[in-house]
């Protein structure tokens, strides 16, 4: 079994207890940025990862959902982030550099400059955070979306790169927080799937010992919070005023949310009509 992971600190929470041994998982784990996972999960190359929420709404007859789990936020996520130069309304026609990163977070972007912003600016594809961490990255943007622990960097006060170029930015929007006022909703930006050809045995055992490490994080935040800050050199407090605002669980709230999503990028014509299915739950161990 070849299971992918997302490296940026939010995937702390559900595979630190994996990491640490603390819970067995018959199975090689595959770091990559949500877009490299969705590619592998596409081209087969994957039994069970997390991916872009969007990924499973685009192929959705490939995949089953992985029950109670998922990254999501009800209110501000603070690592998916678009920095401005000018207001968001006043961006039509301003080249905004967006990751290639993830491609939830893309799609949620255009969603609020169509509906909330009502802006039409002119969407770049790049490497948005290694850009925007870069000393040499000043290519000049009206606006860039930056995701993951980048993102938090350069909102930290006591991070240096904030101070480099987190600083230059006029008005930050986080996107959990637009949506959040937009729908009154959680938004959900990372799902785990698995292949409707893997073998449900041994999807079912990777989603128990997913479920096991994630019930150990949620309760190990200091811990983790600890390890993110050594990862990132974002403070420990930040680092668990991020967890904080984060869930890892996928409850009702959230498939609500899930789900408008969904319907609202069908609307759009993004992606195809179709529906959520489930894995069986994996049972409790004991």
């Amino acid at each position: 079994m070849r299971v992918g992971r997302i490296p940026y600190i939010n995937c702390f929470p559900v595979y630190g207890a994996v990491d640490r041994g603390i819970v067995p998982m018959a199975a090689t784990l595959v770091d990559g940025v949500p877009t490299a996972l969705n590619r592998m999960m596409s081209n087969g190359a994957l039994d069970v990862s997390v991916v872009s929420a969007v990924e499973y709404a685009r192929d959705s007859e490939r995949y089953l959902l992985l029950p109670d789990l998922a990254i999501s936020s009800d209110g501000p996520v603070r690592s998916v982030m678009l920095f401005s130069h000018e207001p968001a309304d006043s961006l039509t026609g301003k080249r905004v550099l967006v990751s290639r990163s993830s491609m939830t977070s893309v799609h949620l972007l255009e969603l609020l400059f169509e509906h909330v912003w009502r802006a039409r600016p002119v969407f770049v594809p790049g490497d948005a955070e290694a850009d925007a961490l870069s000393r040499d990255g000043q290519q000049e943007f009206g606006a860039r979306l930056v995701i993951g622990d980048a993102a938090l960097m350069l909102q930290s006060a006591e991070h240096p790169l904030a101070r480099v170029h987190g600083a230059a930015y006029a008005h930050v929007y986080d996107l959990g927080a637009e949506w959040k006022t937009w729908t009154g909703l959680p938004f959900v930006f990372a799902v785990w799937v698995a292949q409707r050809t893997t073998p449900v045995t041994a999807a079912l055992a990777v989603h128990a010992s997913l479920i096991d490490s994630r019930n150990w994080g949620v309760t190990h935040l200091a811990e983790l919070s600890a390890q993110a800050s050594r990862a990132t050199d974002v403070p420990i407090h930040e680092c668990r005023h991020y967890f904080d605002g984060l869930d890892w669980r996928l409850g009702l709230k959230e498939l609500e949310g899930l789900s408008e999503f969904f319907r609202r990028l069908e609307l759009a014509g993004r992606v195809p009509q179709g529906k959520l299915a489930f894995l069986p739950a994996a049972g409790r161990r004991g």
